[in-house]
C-alpha cells in the first residue's frame, strides 16, 4: 500500500486527549460509520506507525512437528 496519502501521513505527538477506556459510545458510532475497507486502511496506518520500516517485512512462519503418543 504505497500511496501518496501514506507518504504524507505524519503523527502530531503534541496533540492528544485522555478519555476513559469505557466511554466509547462516540468512538463506536464513528467506526461503525466507516466502511470495512476504511477501517482496514486505518489499521494498516497504525501498524506502520508502530513498526516503522519493519511493517513491510513478512511475518516469520514457524513450523513445528510433534509426535503424538
Amino acid at each position: 500500500m504505497k500511496s501518496k496519502k501514506n507518504k504524507l501521513l505524519r503523527l502530531d505527538k503534541t496533540a492528544f486527549s485522555v478519555t476513559s477506556a469505557f466511554d466509547d459510545s462516540e468512538t463506536t458510532s464513528f467506526w461503525l460509520s466507516k466502511t470495512p475497507h476504511e477501517r482496514l486502511e486505518y489499521i494498516e496506518i497504525l501498524r506502520r506507525m508502530n513498526y516503522g520500516h519493519k511493517a513491510t517485512a513478512r511475518l516469520q512462519r514457524i513450523l513445528e512437528i510433534t509426535e503424538r503418543p
